[in-house]
């Protein structure tokens, strides 16, 4: 089995900023692509941001300029640098990853349990 863990979510002020993680572990033979979701109250979930494990990034119009997505492909980890935050940013964010699992031997998309980002004064 293959386990998606986010870290970093919590309240931060207009302005602010946040790192969230997101840790993969399990029975991994490689990982193509992660990414972050996110999905606010009444909203569907979406896209992000996402990077390839040839470090291709793809971001969200809403978000560019403002967020950095990244990995650490010895880490299985991904990370999501997160500035100039905005009420609208505001959301259960999740983690996305495309996965080889050994205990499989198929690429499946594995989710995390999400991490709630709220951005209040």
């Amino acid at each position: 089995q293959v386990q998606l863990v986010e870290s970093g979510g919590g309240l931060v002020q207009p302005g602010g900023s946040l790192r969230l993680s997101c840790a993969a572990s399990g029975t991994i033979l490689s990982i193509h692509t992660m990414g972050w979701y996110r999905q606010a109250p009444g909203k569907q979930r979406e896209l992000v941001a996402s990077i390839t494990s040839i470090r291709d990034t793809n971001y969200a119009d809403s978000v560019k300029g403002r967020f950095t997505i990244s990995r650490d492909n010895a880490k299985n980890t991904v990370y999501l640098q997160m500035n100039s935050l905005k009420p609208e940013d505001t959301a259960v964010y999740y983690c996305n990853a495309n996965v080889l699992s050994g205990a499989t031997m198929r690429n499946m998309n594995y989710w995390g349990k999400g991490t709630l980002v709220t951005v209040s004064s």
